[in-house]
């Protein structure tokens, strides 16, 4: 049962999220100016700066996209690979799309309480962030050999 694998520190987590939010803002950056020479290209607009909706449209798809994908393909973003930490749904099975993206804008209720989701994780008994639940899915702590089986050598 997933609620009985080890979880790993809210340092650990933090770390794993520095690490994915500098990715995110590289992807976010690329989208931005792929979406910008685009419009530049098919409108000629001499105007160097994407509409106001249309670029917070792309931001969140964005940021959304790169979790969810790394989620549903793989069950860890870079960053969760470098501090050994998966995601997995509450019933031991892979994360699904509806899996990921209930827990992107859950996480973001986390945040947006002033982190209070997050920090609920020291006083949960079972160790969750508001996400998890919400979302039916949380984070566990890979072991050092299967961390490794999973990524494999370099060929």
């Amino acid at each position: 049962m997933p609620s009985e694998l080890p979880k790993p520190s809210l340092l650990r987590h933090f770390a794993a999220m520095f690490y994915d939010s500098m990715l995110v803002i590289a992807v976010v950056a690329v989208v931005n100016a792929a979406a910008l020479g685009v419009q530049v290209k098919l409108l000629g607009s001499a105007s160097h700066e994407l509409h106001p909706q249309l670029a917070q449209v792309l931001v969140l798809g964005s940021v959304g996209g790169f979790f969810i994908v790394f989620w549903m393909k793989v069950g860890q973003t870079l960053g969760m690979q470098a501090w050994r930490i998966r995601l997995v749904r509450f019933d031991g099975g892979e994360p699904r799309f509806t899996d990921g993206l209930l827990r992107c804008l859950a996480a973001t209720v986390s945040a947006a309480c002033l982190g209070m989701g997050y920090l609920w994780r020291l006083v949960d008994r079972r160790g969750r962030y508001w996400h998890d639940y919400l979302s039916r899915t949380e984070l566990q702590l890979m072991a050092k050999d299967e961390a490794s089986a999973d990524t494999g050598p370099p060929p």
